[in-house]
């Protein structure tokens, strides 16, 4: 999850469609884009691993909230990972039996990036892909 309302139907429908699975919710920080967005910040703190968990909670807490609101009883583990999506996403694929992933964030810039990653996710990923509009 990324934050976008598009990483957040993603969850919703891993929960509708998976209601008893274990669902890990991964959120990627850190990795330098054109506009920089989080990883300035993770630039300049003492402690990287704290700051990009930091980054991540709010994340968190939103699919702690989606995951409480789901009929069913799917177990939430959450994950933070410094770097570029796709290669931690990919990395991670063969632990799961499918990934499900938003088609895109909310700016438009996100678009294109995200958009681009779950392109790349589609292309790339050993196990099924579920992508998420």
């Amino acid at each position: 999850m990324d934050g976008s309302e598009m990483s957040e139907h993603a969850l919703e429908y891993a929960l509708e469609a998976y209601p008893t699975a274990e669902i890990t919710v991964l959120r990627v920080v850190g990795e330098p884009s054109p506009m920089w967005g989080e990883a300035s910040g993770l630039a300049l703190a003492d402690n990287l691993e704290e700051a990009a968990q930091n980054l991540a909670e709010p994340t968190f807490a939103r699919a702690r909230e989606l995951v409480a609101d789901a009929d069913g009883d799917a177990d939430l583990e959450t994950a933070v990972e410094l770097g570029h999506p796709v290669r931690s996403i990919i990395n991670r694929a063969d632990d799961y039996d499918t990934v499900v992933i938003g088609s895109h964030g909310g700016t438009v810039a996100d678009r294109l990036y995200v958009g681009n990653v779950a392109k790349q996710v589609v292309h790339r990923s050993p196990t099924p892909v579920v992508v998420v509009r």
